[in-house]
């Protein structure tokens, strides 16, 4: 159950750039999404791991039509959608057996950065923002670094957050809970 209440805090987060009806370019890309799929990755079988590939779909195709009234490219979101499984597979690989604050600090650097290299060269490849040059693929990474960094603190702290609670909620079950005597 934890996993999906997690997984509609990740699909709220990604609203949190149009918080009061105002869009605030300094909030993207810090969502609870990489977090949470590290998290189904770790904690759920590849059978479950299809609810949040759909579900983050969906919002990937509601934000793009409704919210910035954009047109559909089925071509833009094939690598994003890859990257959900493989963030989820990034979370399996490496700590479903052994969760430890190196771990969950790898898997928190190394799934954001996979996705800014993935998903700044399909948009250098796919959209008509960049130059189709050396030039063009570089100035499109520089132009995503604001991005990758709000991504890269969100999925840290996100992480560390469940992660950390998860740890702290399993060994306190463990403890024995002291008796209170009465004199």
């Amino acid at each position: 159950m934890t996993a999906y209440v997690l997984l509609l805090l990740a699909v709220l987060s990604r609203f949190l750039p149009l918080a009061g009806g105002q869009f605030h370019l300094g909030w993207m890309n810090f969502t609870a999404v990489g977090a949470v799929l590290l998290f189904f990755g770790a904690r759920r079988s590849w059978r479950e791991m299809l609810a949040p590939l759909a579900v983050l779909a969906a919002t990937d195709f509601f934000m793009t039509t409704v919210v910035y009234h954009y047109s559909f490219h089925m071509a833009w979101y094939v690598p994003t959608w890859g990257w959900y499984i493989a963030a989820m597979a990034l979370g399996k690989i490496l700590l479903e057996a052994k969760t430890s604050a190196v771990r969950v600090g790898s898997a928190s650097l190394l799934g954001p950065t996979s996705f800014f290299l993935i998903s700044n060269y399909a948009v250098w490849v796919a959209g008509g923002m960049y130059d189709k040059t050396l030039s063009g693929l570089g100035v499109c990474y520089v132009a995503g670094l604001p991005f990758y960094r709000n991504d890269v603190i969100a999925t840290m702290l996100i992480s560390a957050a469940i992660f950390g609670v998860e740890a702290w909620v399993r060994s306190s079950q463990q403890k024995p809970m002291p008796v209170l005597v009465r004199k």
